[in-house]
């Protein structure tokens, strides 16, 4: 590469240069504020070796940004490259040293903290992304080592580590062709012995989960091929090609690409610590996990909010402060005036298991209402549901206040738990076991938890349990995530939400590419 032609250290500081830096920054507060604290000197344009290196490990940085699944055309290395060899006045290196500077802003945003803003793509995007000042970072930047502070942005999670790996991978993978043909059936009982058969066995072997084999036939190994594949996916582990494990079978690795990218912009949007000890509770995968620094020491089946407008459960962290034991269903107004006004209507005992209350809080008699004169903009009552074995919060149910009223529970209605998909809600997360779920939170408390929780339990009144350590759970919805050991796993897009953010991400310059070789 052609030498960068530079300011020397006097010119740098010349009038002409810094009128240059405060003009060109002027549209922009941090930055302007950033120069004026430094009496507009030179960060990148100066001959000083602090510059020199500053210049090459953040042209360094820009060069790798796709392999972050960044959109490189967004940050124009070539560009700046090239304009930093034309740059030959005082008044033009001043513009390019405010120009690098705001590239240098973008760049680090984009790799911490992702290049997308959650509630822009989907109204179930409620997470609060952890944004660094930018003054703060411009000047934490220009007092450290460069090479060092840029290869400290991107996310430090092990999670994010394996992510990169499975995207280089998957792009080699697609630069070979990735698996072959698709499978040309919608369906392959064990037994079967045809064509199809051999198309499974094919994809089956180009993905690592079948030995080479002449086998013409869905025999044995092929079943417990299928399984695996089954569990790496979230699918009924039955070793059966039904249509939910064909679909994922037939996916293109260039859609796993897409999922993988998606989920390295999701883990920059929770960039932050998680907590020592923290709840993450994956909407996609339909399970709870208690994490204890970083290792999973207690997992649950979940059911998660309908794919329905209102019901989807949202994404979001906050910090569990309490536990209650025998809970009152205080029934959101959404469900009491959408769903049980009507019945209420048609039947004052209807719903028998729920008291109405009045705004002095006050039990209220059914036999001397007229519902029909009620609807949703004027019903003057609340629902709620005493304590009971059949509460639909079940027996305990886990707090971590917020504004979108979700939260863990217990539920009456196990038997959906052995579904594959599980989405059912109407926002909140059931938990298929939810008094070993309080006993592990409770461990930390208390010498004996389940004396402690079934003791409570047994008074059948609503009490509040404080957790002395609050916990903070993190909703996340991940249709791509990695293992310390074994394979990538890939879930299904439940509502729509990664489909979103891989096209807002498209139309941010993000492109898959392939690696032959």
């Amino acid at each position: 590469m052609a030498p960068l032609i530079v300011a020397h250290p006097a010119s740098a500081q010349s009038l002409a240069f810094k009128q240059a830096v405060a003009e060109a920054a002027a549209q922009d507060r941090d930055i302007a504020a950033f120069y004026k604290e430094i009496g507009y000197k030179p960060i990148w344009t100066s001959a000083a070796r602090g510059d020199k290196k500053r210049r090459e490990a953040f042209l360094a940085a820009l060069g790798n940004a796709s392999a972050h699944g960044l959109p490189l055309d967004l940050y124009r290395p070539d560009e700046i490259s090239t304009a930093m060899r034309a740059a030959r006045t005082d008044r033009q290196r001043g513009a390019l040293e405010v120009e690098l500077s705001r590239v240098f802003l973008d760049y680090a945003r984009d790799v911490q903290t992702g290049i997308l803003t959650p509630a822009r793509v989907d109204e179930g995007l409620v997470r609060e992304v952890p944004m660094r000042p930018r003054k703060a970072t411009l000047a934490a930047f220009h007092k450290s080592s460069a090479k060092g502070f840029l290869k400290a942005l991107p996310p430090k999670s092990p999670e994010y580590a394996r992510l990169m790996k499975e995207k280089m991978r998957f792009e080699k993978l697609i630069g070979r062709g990735g698996w072959g043909d698709k499978v040309a059936a919608k369906s392959l009982k064990p037994g079967a012995s045809n064509n199809s058969v051999l198309q499974l066995r094919n994809r089956l072997i180009a993905m690592g989960y079948l030995s080479r084999t002449p086998t013409n036939s869905y025999d044995n190994a092929m079943v417990a091929a299928v399984k695996a594949f089954q569990s790496d996916h979230g699918l009924l582990n039955d070793g059966v090609a039904g249509a939910n494990t064909m679909e994922a079978i037939n996916t293109t690795a260039s859609t796993r690409l897409s999922q993988i990218v998606v989920a390295m912009e999701r883990e920059r949007w929770i960039n932050m610590p998680l907590g020592k000890r923290h709840i993450w509770v994956n909407l996609t995968d339909f399970h709870a996990r208690i994490v204890d620094n970083g290792k999973i020491t207690f997992q649950t089946r979940s059911v998660v909010g309908a794919n329905i407008a209102e019901r989807r459960t949202p994404e979001f962290s906050d910090v569990m402060d309490h536990m209650v034991i025998n809970p009152t269903w205080n029934v959101p107004r959404s469900i009491a005036t959408k769903e049980y006004l009507p019945l209420l209507k048609e039947d004052p005992f209807a719903v028998s298991n729920l008291n109405i209350i009045d705004v002095r809080g006050q039990i209220v008699s059914r036999a001397e209402m007229d519902f029909a004169e009620y609807d949703e903009t004027n019903f003057p009552y609340d629902l709620k549901e005493p304590p009971s074995q059949g509460n639909a919060l079940g027996l305990v149910k886990f707090m971590f206040p917020n504004r979108y009223n979700i939260y863990l529970h217990d539920t009456p209605a196990k038997q959906l738990f052995g579904r594959e998909k599980r989405a059912f809600s109407h926002g909140c997360v059931r938990l298929n076991d939810p008094f070993d779920f309080a006993y592990q939170l409770l461990a930390k408390q208390e010498r004996d938890p389940q004396g402690f929780f079934k003791a409570t339990l047994a008074t059948r009144t609503e009490s509040f349990v404080t957790l002395k350590e609050p916990v903070p759970v993190h909703l996340v919805y991940r249709t791509a995530f990695t293992q310390a050991k074994g394979n990538i796993q890939f879930r299904g897009d439940v509502y729509g939400r990664d489909l979103k953010i891989w096209r807002a991400l498209s139309n941010a310059g993000v492109v898959l590419s392939s690696v032959r070789g």
